[in-house]
């Protein structure tokens, strides 16, 4: 009899469910979109709706075991990722009282208000936990206190969205670091929770075991069985957050390997030791990595691909992306002197982006075209993500000798060697590039016994389809075009500053 793994993807958008067998090929998937409720009178609000989740993953798993014409039987064991920083709310016997997506910024005063009261807790926890209050559960949490009262009293356990995944299959709560570090009140170099930033906060103690990705949380409980087809024999096994356990689906397991995932938002993201000394600055996140004792330091470009598809679709005239990458392969480097100001490298600590705008635009049609402004896009994203690197080492001393890029910009064969030429760095894209549900197959896997590891996994599994060398010479002259970047994208940000421009992009409580 054969085996199988199902993965469920619960991301932004939309939630999946997909069948892998034991040598990671992919057998089936089953995938719906789903929104995220504003509050009415709750600005900012992006209420994560559990009911219409569940039944929509519910629907996800019969259609992917029935697309992929075996026995629930064969499925050795299930496993979730998420997206992270979202967050669901339990009573004392376990029933759901109150969820958040990752979007919500509904507690943009509660992180105004913990940093006026108390101007270094955020560089204190940030310390521990290398997060600030931006994405963190804590505020979130105070705005339930603050303003739905009779739920907080209520409320006794909290975990990532991930998790309640794989509650809603067992029946048992429990958060992994990956995602659960993302939630604040974390140690990345324990990888538990650090309960006293809650009370320090004003917060009750809505802790649950940590158990680490791969584990074994429990069997497909009678009840699930019921409503989903799935078996009780079933493993329910410990997954991670959509970025750090995407990297382990690109085989970035071991110390210095790096990643950079270039989708709509664009993350640099290196394998550092979970005990890195922390910078003052608060420039990088930093999260506790799927592979057990390593942490991930990430840099953070926003926008990027949202911006690809808004110039596709106006600028662009509908132009596909490789109609435009075509027309870009014919100028030359530095794209005529084009600088768009889009999104800064990163500053964790004051997060904040310039209005957007493109620099150095001239009248000459010859130069300054459709071609010229779309090139000068992909090496400014590049050029973010150099500078983010740059960071991660400074801090870390971990210097990546090369780079392996996923995600749908890496499908741009002139966008890969720009990143190759901009960093300084090899540049692999592997044949898997949505890797996260690999990841999570992964940890099905380990949870199993059929892996030993992460590490194990994406050598017995992880294969690169092309490679890209960097021109140093071209590497230089990037080099000069980056010190110019830096510098008008600071006169950009003094407009925002001082009010004459709107941020493409502020964080909540700035």
């Amino acid at each position: 009899m054969s085996s199988y793994f199902l993965v469920i993807d619960a991301g932004t958008g939309s939630i999946r469910a997909i069948i892998f067998d034991t040598f990671g090929n992919q057998i089936s998937i089953a995938q719906y979109e789903w929104n995220h409720v504003a509050e009415d009178g709750v600005a900012g609000s992006m209420g994560f709706d559990y009911r219409s989740g569940w039944e929509l993953a519910r629907k996800c798993i019969k259609e992917s075991v029935a697309k992929a014409k075996i026995d629930p039987k064969e499925i050795l064991s299930v496993s979730a990722s998420s997206m992270r920083e979202g967050i669901v709310v339990y009573d004392k016997d376990k029933n759901e009282l109150w969820g958040v997506a990752n979007v919500d910024s509904r507690a943009g005063s509660e992180v105004t208000q913990l940093k006026h009261e108390n101007p270094d807790m955020e560089r204190e926890f940030y310390r521990s936990s290398g997060q600030t209050f931006a994405l963190s559960a804590a505020p979130r949490l105070l705005w339930l206190k603050n303003n739905r009262s009779s739920l907080y009293e209520k409320a006794a356990f909290f975990t990532m969205i991930s998790d309640w995944i794989l509650f809603k299959l067992s029946g048992e709560l429990a958060c992994e670091p990956s995602n659960a570090g993302t939630a604040g009140a974390f140690s990345l170099s324990t990888r538990n929770w650090e309960k006293e930033q809650f009370s320090k906060c004003g917060l009750k103690d809505l802790f649950v075991p940590i158990l680490e990705s791969g584990d074994v949380l429990g069997k497909v409980s009678k009840r699930t069985s019921e409503e989903t087809g799935l078996g009780t024999h079933t493993l329910v096994v410990m997954g991670g957050g959509d970025v750090q356990i995407g990297t382990a689906g690109l085989g970035a397991s071991s110390l210095g390997d790096a990643v950079v995932l270039g989708g709509s938002f664009w993350q640099q993201v290196v394998n550092v030791p979970a005990n890195a000394k922390l910078s003052y600055e608060m420039l990088l996140r930093v999260n506790p990595h799927v592979v057990r004792g390593m942490s991930q330091a990430e840099g953070i470009t926003f926008f990027t691909g949202l911006v690809m598809r808004w110039f596709r679709d106006t600028l662009g005239a509908g132009r596909s992306y490789s109609e435009l990458e075509a027309m870009a392969s014919n100028i030359p480097l530095g794209s005529h002197g084009i600088l768009p100001i889009f999104s800064d490298s990163m500053k964790y600590g004051e997060w904040v982006h310039a209005s957007p705008s493109f620099v150095g635009l001239g009248i000459d049609p010859e130069k300054y075209n459709i071609g010229s402004m779309f090139r000068a896009l992909e090496e400014n994203a590049c050029i973010v993500s150099a500078i983010n690197l740059e960071n991660i080492k400074a801090f870390s001393g971990v210097s990546p000798k090369s780079l392996i890029f996923a995600s749908g910009a890496s499908q741009g064969p002139l966008w890969s060697q720009i990143l190759a030429d901009v960093t300084g760095l090899e540049v692999k894209v592997p044949v898997v590039k949505e890797a996260t549900a690999l990841g999570v197959a992964m940890a099905a896997g380990i949870g199993a016994g059929v892996y030993g590891s992460f590490e194990e996994a994406g050598k017995n599994i992880v294969k690169i389809e092309r490679s890209y060398q960097p021109d140093l010479d071209n590497f230089q002259s990037y080099q000069e075009i980056k010190e110019k970047w830096i510098k008008v994208y600071s006169k950009q940000m003094q407009l925002v500053r001082e009010g004459i421009l709107e941020p493409m992009w502020k964080a909540p409580g700035i």
